[in-house]
């Protein structure tokens, strides 16, 4: 087996035995991941690779829009409008290749990967 589907099987079985709550960090964590990426591509004037991590970053938030139970909690609908800001942002760091809506996305879901990676760790520290 290569290295390359080794890798794969690896992070395909991390997925399937994720808690939700890890589910949801590692979402979090690609998200910040694909926007790094994109500011540092779009700054070094490489449109192409900025467009594609951005267009995934955008794909990571209508999964955690679609994952959202709107209902479960009275902070659910503010984070609901939240993500679909992002979709929006990215749309528009999409076609204008706009550095600034990019760090301002970064600016919200830093914080936003924050919380949830430190709620995560204290249910697990803490498990019902």
């Amino acid at each position: 087996m290569s290295t390359a589907s080794l890798r794969a099987r690896y992070l395909g079985d991390t997925v399937t035995t994720a808690s939700p709550q890890r589910l949801l960090v590692m979402l979090y964590d690609r998200l910040a991941l694909d926007l790094e990426r994109a500011q540092t591509a779009l700054t070094d004037g490489d449109r192409d690779a900025g467009t594609a991590q951005l267009q995934h970053a955008q794909e990571v938030v209508f999964s955690l829009l679609e994952s959202l139970q709107v209902d479960a909690w009275d902070g659910a609908p503010r984070l609901a409008s939240l993500y679909n800001w992002l979709i929006s942002e990215l749309g528009h760091a999409i076609v204008k290749g706009d550095l600034r809506r990019v760090a301002d996305c970064r600016r919200i879901v830093e914080p936003l990967r924050e919380a949830w990676t430190e709620a995560a760790a204290s249910l697990a520290a803490n498990p019902a």
